[in-house]
């Protein structure tokens, strides 16, 4: 059997998805979650990594957008409800 006609994503597709939910995840007022969102498209990608099988990389790779659009709407939340208070962790010493 020759392909399954499934084209995964192009490497630059993979790392544009890649920088954009870190992008996103630096809009999130909140330390805690902007470092959970962060440390959890690092953990996926890593775990993506060795992927080879088409479908797998375009299945892995719209779960990916799909994150996206809820991590920018999940900002647009925050954003809109942010504590008037800096957390402890977004203090910078003097």
């Amino acid at each position: 059997m020759a392909a399954s006609g499934v084209a995964g994503p192009t490497r630059t597709e993979v790392l544009q998805l890649y920088r954009s939910l870190l992008r996103v995840a630096r809009q999130f007022s909140d330390y805690n979650i902007r470092e959970y969102s962060k440390r959890r498209t690092i953990d996926a990608f890593r775990d993506n990594k060795n992927l080879t099988d088409p479908s797998q990389l375009s299945a892995a790779f719209s779960d990916g957008k799909a994150q996206l659009e809820v991590a920018k709407r999940q900002a647009l939340v925050y954003s809109l409800y942010a504590p008037k208070v800096k957390s402890i962790m977004d203090i910078k010493p003097s």
